[in-house]
């Protein structure tokens, strides 16, 4: 046997789904913060660097002897000078000899000459295809990293022309610490937001989870017999479904035992009277000194035993098609099965002088071609059924009737019909005769009102099981200028060919 999966609350699973989500997006945020914050460094110290090239740039001229010279103003040295953690690199040169073109010229087969500055500062691979355009770069200078930014200058005398690069360039490692002080600036400010999502998901998870919690208590806490419904303005409107599912549920069960309840009212009451006439009888048979009256109240005795034997077993039948399990669905052929029934109870209507018949609907041809009634219910539940409707004809008709069971078709619904030309039954109380106990108009009944009233109640029962009901019309004309009953089971058709 499979063990079953343990099932996990729904506490756990809006948890397992937000706080891991709401964790990914603060780290793909964060993330993102931390590449924004690295361009913004890098570009700030970028222009830094620009500054002091574009005023080197800007500072060299050519004198009257046509010499390159460089007046750069002081607070340029100043920040061409280096600091702690952040060494300064600088060179002004002068190619030589010039080429045709600077403009996105490549380096590598350059010649100059060092003007001003240190020598050997990397060049960029290529310059730029403007002049006065800078070129950022990265580069290694005596075994140290460093950022550069390389711009290029044609300078006209005496149409002569001359061309200048200048570098300047600087540490990395500023750059870097900077860099390592934000993003653990930033990290620790990520970790207390997630830190503080995470709190604030549990406690919206506990927060809204708490009326389901309240209505848990509110139900375990109630007695077993307090039925009573749940109040649905103590919840979100979310769990109202689900509230007043529970409720019909609770209506349902009470509707249920009520139901009960009236049964076994009605069983002990109608049990409890033919008991204390059999009592009563015995009491006098065994008082009763003459042989023939002390036989006769011993047959009244056994006669009330029968009538008690069967309303036992009517009983029983009526708890078991009042139950709310699921029938066994199954093909049954109803025009058999009302035939079997007929002549099953042939014998008890010959005994009461009726004349009990039954007539073939498929032969007359009221089943389209005399094909066979099929629908789909419970064999044993149809022939319970079946069998009251007509152990109720056999019991009030009256003796001296007749009684004609017949089955039919026309389509959609299949039918059995049980008409008899006895006394009848008012039309005002073919509805509530399907009641439990009751029988109906018993003056009019022609054996007095005889049985306990459970016939009709469990044919609709087993009827209404097989998603079937019952139907009261008038019978055949009787002798009395009326007309009987004829009581019809409807159940829907069943086409077995056109299933397969």
């Amino acid at each position: 046997m499979a063990k079953p999966r343990p099932r996990r609350s729904m506490r756990f699973w809006l948890l397992v789904l937000l706080i891991p989500g709401v964790v990914f997006l603060l780290v793909v945020d964060g993330r993102n913060d931390y590449r924004a914050l690295d361009l913004l460094i890098q570009d700030v110290y970028d222009d830094a660097l620009l500054e002091p090239a574009k005023i080197l740039e800007n500072s060299i001229d050519v004198d009257r002897d046509g010499k390159l010279v460089i007046d750069p103003p002081f607070y340029v040295q100043a920040m061409l000078e280096s600091r702690a953690g952040n060494r300064k690199y600088y060179r002004v040169e002068e190619i030589v000899p010039p080429l045709p073109s600077l403009a996105g010229a490549p380096t590598r087969e350059m010649t100059g000459q060092t003007l001003i500055g240190m020598p050997g500062l990397p060049r960029p691979a290529s310059l730029a295809s403007l002049e006065g355009m800078p070129v950022i770069y990265n580069a290694m200078y005596r075994n140290d990293e460093v950022r550069l930014v390389a711009i290029w200058r044609d300078l006209h005398f005496n149409d002569q022309r001359r061309q200048v690069l200048v570098l300047v360039g600087e540490s990395v490692d500023q750059r870097l610490q900077t860099r390592q002080e934000l993003w653990r600036d930033s990290l620790f400010r990520d970790i207390r937001m997630v830190i503080l999502a995470v709190l604030l998901v549990w406690i919206a998870v506990q927060w809204t989870l708490w009326p389901l919690s309240d209505l848990r208590r509110e139900i375990r806490s109630r007695e077993v017999d307090d039925l009573m419904p749940l109040d649905q303005e103590a919840v979100p409107k979310e769990v109202i479904p689900l509230v007043k599912a529970i409720n019909h549920h609770i209506d349902l069960s009470r509707e249920v035992l009520n139901r009960q309840a009236r049964f076994l009212a009605d069983a002990s009451h109608q049990l409890r009277t033919p008991l204390a006439i059999m009592r009563t009888q015995a009491q006098y048979a065994r008082r009763e000194q003459d042989v023939t009256r002390m036989r006769e109240t011993l047959d009244a005795i056994i006669q009330q035993l029968g009538r008690m034997s069967r309303l036992t077993e009517q009983l029983l039948s009526l708890a078991h098609a009042s139950r709310n399990d699921p029938t066994p669905q199954m093909p049954v052929e109803l025009a058999a099965l009302a035939r079997d029934v007929a002549l099953l109870y042939l014998p008890l209507a010959r005994e009461r002088q009726q004349d009990l018949g039954w007539v073939d609907a498929t032969e007359q041809g009221d089943n389209h071609g005399g094909e066979s009634i099929w629908v789909m219910g419970s064999d044993a539940e149809l022939h319970e059924s079946i069998a009251n409707l007509v152990h109720n004809a056999i019991n009030h008709a009256g003796e001296g009737c007749s009684i004609t069971v017949s089955a039919g078709s026309d389509g959609e619904y299949a039918w059995v019909s049980v008409c008899d030309n006895g006394v009848g039954l008012e039309p005002a109380l073919r509805e509530t005769v399907f009641s439990r106990f009751d029988r109906g108009s018993t003056h009019k009944k022609g054996m007095s009102g005889g049985g306990s009233g459970l016939g009709l109640a469990i044919a609709l029962a087993y009827a209404q099981r097989n998603r079937g009901t019952i139907v009261l019309q008038d019978g055949e004309p009787n002798s009395q200028g009326g007309v009987g009953l004829c009581a019809t089971l409807k159940l829907p058709a069943y086409q077995p060919e056109k299933d397969s």
